[in-house]
């Protein structure tokens, strides 16, 4: 199996997105990071012989086998930037709680709130170094334009949404209807079960790091529908599907010269530098070897 270090672009599959069709596969790699596995093999390929290699990694696993609070993130994201990711484009299925967002629709989002219970791992350094990443801005606002610029790849049908905010939740389980009307409250547009801590690791790692959500329902805040249910959930999912391998190749294509100018990573370029807080010299051996893989420009 080759080595790889100059993967820069890396697309993680959300629900209904397991593979990507047109790549060139050159390697599948399944390497174990201190953190562990990741959700799957990742596949390393490219759309032609002269551009630059991509990698894609199905979130749940292409079995669709881990649920939302088993999804290994940190070695997911530990893989990705060992193989030299510095932009994640992440797909995830998410139900609406807006009129405006239609079943079918993208959501780009620019704000998050967490409703996880704290049973997820959600940062690299623990156990004896601490650090603060910044994180008010939780996805990469120059990534977006880029995506949305691409809507023309997409059907009539789909729309791209900018500047809402995603929910996050615990699952597996969906909402109840109070939780869904306490999130639309609280001004949240779509809600998910992913975004966390896949965007907090992302930007501990120096990724820039953009979710594009998929939408599939309108939870169950609409009371003169009826809630949500998987069944339908997986007849959306299928349009959503392909929209998004067709967004891919569009983005893919303005990526190219967007990342010759660093515009995209330029804001999580070392913005870690100055976030960890426990001196050298103070650093436990074990676990600074571990924030090597990621970070070995601070750890050393």
């Amino acid at each position: 199996m080759a080595t790889h270090n100059d993967v820069h672009l890396a697309i993680i599959g959300g629900s209904g997105l397991y593979e990507l069709e047109g790549l060139e596969v050159l390697d599948e790699v399944y390497p174990l990071t201190p953190w562990g596995y990741p959700s799957d093999r990742i596949i390393i390929g490219r759309r032609d012989s002269n551009g630059p290699k991509i990698a894609f990694l199905a979130r749940h696993g292409r079995k669709h086998q881990y649920s939302p609070s088993e999804v290994p993130v940190r070695a997911n994201i530990a893989a990705l930037k060992h193989l030299g990711v510095s932009v994640i484009i992440a797909f995830s299925a998410v139900g609406s709680l807006r009129e405006e967002i239609k079943p079918g629709d993208f959501v780009l989002p620019d704000q998050l709130v967490d409703r996880t219970k704290g049973i997820r791992p959600s940062t690299f350094f623990e156990k004896g170094v601490l650090a603060h990443a910044p994180f008010a801005d939780p996805f990469c606002e120059p990534l977006a334009d880029i995506i949305a610029g691409q809507v023309h790849a997409l059907t009539d049908s789909c729309t791209i949404h900018r500047n809402k905010t995603v929910v996050t939740i615990e699952g597996p389980a969906f909402s109840t209807r109070a939780e869904s009307h306490l999130y639309r409250a609280w001004g949240c547009d779509v809600v998910n079960m992913t975004a966390i801590p896949e965007a907090k690791l992302a930007r501990e790692a120096e990724i820039a790091y953009q979710m594009v959500c998929m939408s599939t329902d309108y939870d169950c805040w609409k009371s003169h529908e009826e809630a949500v249910t998987v069944q339908a959930v997986m007849k959306v999912m299928k349009g959503n599907a392909i929209n998004a391998k067709r967004l891919i190749v569009a983005v893919l294509e303005a990526l190219k010269e967007a990342e010759q100018h660093q515009a995209v990573v330029a804001k999580v370029k070392g913005c870690m530098e100055y976030a960890i807080m426990t001196p050298a010299a103070h650093r436990p051996t074990d676990i600074n070897v571990r924030l090597q893989y990621i970070l070995p420009q601070y750890f050393v």
